[in-house]
């Protein structure tokens, strides 16, 4: 003998809208801000190509944090000197996924990078 079942379609987009606006599930970062860094793979010419282009098309003097004596200058590496200088030319740009590509040797975050005085924009 075969049980009777009940079952009632929940349309999906109804289920999606629910399991996000009701709390169920949380961004790791509530305000949606992303930053643009760079890859782990790239190589020292991809990541010293991206600070000449990041700040060669920076107005003003954005990417003297990463001088000698700014506070992005430690640790003196090129991966870090790169994601500073390519976060700051996304920032300025708008946050746009187009300025945050460098022919692949980028990627967005929404984990803030900032440590103790470089703060990322």
């Amino acid at each position: 003998m075969a049980k009777a079942t009940i079952s009632l379609p929940i349309h999906p987009l109804v289920f999606l809208f629910l399991f996000f606006n009701s709390g169920i599930l949380k961004l790791a970062n509530a305000q949606g801000t992303t930053w643009c860094v760079a890859k782990p793979s790239s190589s020292d010419a991809e990541l010293a190509a991206n600070i000449e282009y990041a700040c060669s098309n920076i107005n003003g003097d954005g990417c003297n944090i990463i001088k000698k004596g700014g506070p992005c200058y430690l640790p003196n590496t090129l991966i870090n000197h790169a994601s500073v200088a390519m976060n700051l030319y996304y920032q300025f740009n708008g946050r746009n996924a187009w300025n945050c590509d460098y022919k692949g040797s980028a990627l967005t975050t929404t984990t803030n990078p900032s440590y103790g005085t470089c703060q990322y924009a």
